[in-house]
Formats: structure tokens, C-alpha cells, sequence
């Protein structure tokens, strides 16, 4: 044993280093999105054939032989829009999310901002910001924007005129990723059932995720922040900025 430890190089410890880090940037890469389910599919395939080696199906084992030695091929063909996502991450340097903390403080601030306006006009609002878990699924099914965080945009993203009004805007890493996207409904049957379409969503989305969601009720003018599915109803702009600050800067600092 002793012998085996004098034999490990300095290469031998930094290259294990980089493939843990390489495995632990891939699982927070695809964590929250529909890439989840599949690679447990293809783990699952691949049980499936060393089961049928060992008790000698071979029909079942010629199956998944030809099917696993495309499985490059496969890869390729079912991650193809996270594997995008990562050349774009690493081609802006941003691959575990540190440079992008410094935007939180003025994000916070033109989030309040919009929600303070457009729960002055009675403009109903979702307001959805990712924290660790990622909500590329939702996000996806969004319309892509990509545009950093202001008062202006999100006050004119969601008037009933405006063709992006239906559904949350998405923000990630400090930018709005996607508007018109839609939310997972609360299927718990203690939520009250005077609440309406976005309460429950956000509701939903926070019983699933860990990300926080500001609801702007269109009915009467007042802000909720939802997060753990848990409701907070008709939060002044004080106590939402508060909470949106100690919730991401502090916690994520």
C-alpha cells in the first residue's frame, strides 16, 4: 500500500481534480432540466444490457449491443441544447456562476422596481428567479431573451397588450433568460382555492424547485413572494427587497 502511494505523481492528483470538477459542473449543468430523465434512461439501457449478458438473453443483448455502439451518436443527438449551453458557458467563462453574483444587487433592485410598477397599474406579473436548481425546462419552452435585467423591460413584457404577457419571465444567472414560460400548477389540495392561475403556478414551480417567484395579482395590485411553497401575500417593497437580498446575496456570496 505504502508503495502504491509513492507511485501517484502530482499529474495523477490534478488530473483527478479536473475530472471532478468536469462531473460536478455537468450534473449542476443539466440539474433541473428534462436532461435528468434521460440520462437515467440511458443508465437504465445500460443495465438492461449487462443483465441480459449475464443471464444470456441474446437476442435482448444484440439489441442494446447495436444500439449502445451508437451511443456517441445518441449523446449527441439528446443532449445536443445542453451541450450548446455549456460551449456557450465556458466560451463566456461563467462555467460554476461566480462572475455573475455581482449583478444580483442591481437585479434585486430592478426587480422590486417593476413589481412596486406594476402592481400600481394592476398589471398582473410571474417573476421567476433560479437559484441552485436550474429550470432550463421551463425555460426552454419560453420564449429566448437574454437581456439584462431592467424595470422598463419587465413592465413591458407583461401588460395584456403585449404579445409576451402570458406566462413567467424566467431569470437566470442574473439575466432574463426567457419570457412567456409556462409553470407546473400546484396539485395540493390545502392551497386555497380563492387563489388564482399565477399563484399557483409560482406555488407549484417552488414546491418543486428552489427557485423564488414574485406574483404581481392583477386583481387587487398586490405583490406575493413564494418560495419552499410557501405564500407571502401583499409584501410591501421593503420586505420584498429585504428577502430577495438575503435570500441571493447573502446566501449565494
Amino acid at each position: 500500500m505504502k508503495d502504491l502511494f509513492t507511485q501517484i505523481r502530482w499529474q495523477d492528483l490534478f488530473d483527478i481534480t479536473l475530472i471532478a470538477c468536469g462531473v460536478y459542473w455537468i450534473i449542476h449543468l443539466i440539474r433541473g432540466t428534462r436532461a435528468v430523465q434521460m440520462l437515467l434512461g440511458l443508465v437504465v439501457l445500460f443495465l438492461a444490457y449487462l443483465t441480459s449478458q449475464y443471464f444470456e438473453l441474446y437476442t435482448l443483448n444484440w439489441v442494446l449491443d447495436n444500439f449502445l455502439s451508437s451511443i456517441l451518436l445518441v449523446i449527441v443527438v439528446l443532449f445536443q441544447n445542453d451541450i450548446r449551453r455549456a460551449l456557450t458557458e465556458v466560451g463566456r467563462g461563467s462555467l460554476f456562476g461566480v462572475g455573475d453574483r455581482a449583478a444580483y444587487g442591481p437585479m434585486l433592485e430592478e426587480v422590486t422596481k417593476a413589481a412596486v410598477a406594476l402592481a400600481g397599474k394592476r398589471v398582473g406579473a410571474l417573476i421567476v428567479l433560479e437559484r441552485a436548481i436550474g429550470l432550463n425546462e421551463y425555460i426552454d419552452v419560453g420564449i429566448r431573451l437574454e437581456a439584462r435585467v431592467s424595470k422598463e423591460l419587465l413592465c413591458s413584457i407583461f401588460p395584456p397588450a403585449a404579445p409576451l404577457h402570458d406566462g413567467a419571465v424566467v431569470i437566470q444567472r442574473g439575466r432574463i433568460a426567457a419570457a412567456g414560460c409556462f409553470l407546473p400548477l400546484t396539485t395540493n389540495p390545502n392551497v386555497s382555492k380563492m387563489l388564482g392561475t399565477r399563484h399557483r403556478a409560482a406555488i407549484g414551480l417552488t414546491e418543486e424547485t428552489d427557485a423564488v417567484v414574485v406574483v404581481v395579482s392583477e386583481e387587487e395590485g398586490t405583490i406575493s413572494l413564494v418560495r419552499e411553497g410557501r405564500l407571502t401575500r401583499d409584501i410591501d417593497v421593503g420586505a420584498l427587497h429585504t428577502a430577495l437580498q438575503q435570500l441571493f446575496t447573502h446566501e449565494m456570496g
